[in-house]
């Protein structure tokens, strides 16, 4: 075999193999790579940051908090919850609820979020940062079906998000 012919294989070869290594990267990232690693870490929450005025909340009142989606339904690693707020002042979270039809519930540490913040609650064990909040379960809440209701400290329901 020439030489020529030996060089045009071996690059066909070197592409080829980029790509699928190319594509299997990409599907890992998307299907595993966001359930395994650690959430990034950004400054966690303590006391001494300023907290927001408690309001009295009127239940006829709209508040502009939603349930974005509920992410992972019953594997407990990739379980999570996305809570957006769209007003546009800030709202603190602190002793808001989050529940399921099981009566599971997870209450809202001191937290304040800001015109379009989100937050994330994770189903399981990990450190809270000013993004994400660890509900501390060992086994999964969410289940396909299901309702995710939103309480307000009052017990007001402001979202209601259906489990896809």
């Amino acid at each position: 075999m020439d030489r020529r012919k030996l060089l045009l294989y071996l690059l066909l070869n070197v592409f080829v193999s980029a790509c699928v290594t190319g594509a299997i990267l990409f599907w890992y990232d998307r299907n595993y790579r966001s359930t395994a690693l650690p959430a990034i870490q950004s400054a966690p929450l303590t006391n001494n940051q300023p907290a927001a005025q408690p309001l009295t909340l009127d239940p006829q009142v709209d508040i502009p908090v939603e349930i974005v989606s509920v992410v992972g339904a019953g594997t407990l690693n990739a379980e999570l919850v996305v809570v957006n707020y769209k007003g546009d002042d800030q709202i603190n979270l602190a002793n808001w609820q989050l529940q399921d039809e099981d009566r599971n519930v997870f209450i809202f540490p001191q937290l304040v979020l800001h015109k379009d913040g989100a937050v994330q609650v994770h189903t399981s064990t990990g450190t809270n940062t000013v993004i994400d909040l660890y509900w501390n379960e060992s086994d999964p809440v969410w289940e396909s079906g299901e309702e995710a209701q939103l309480f307000d400290p009052s017990g007001n329901v402001r979202a209601v998000y259906k489990v896809p």
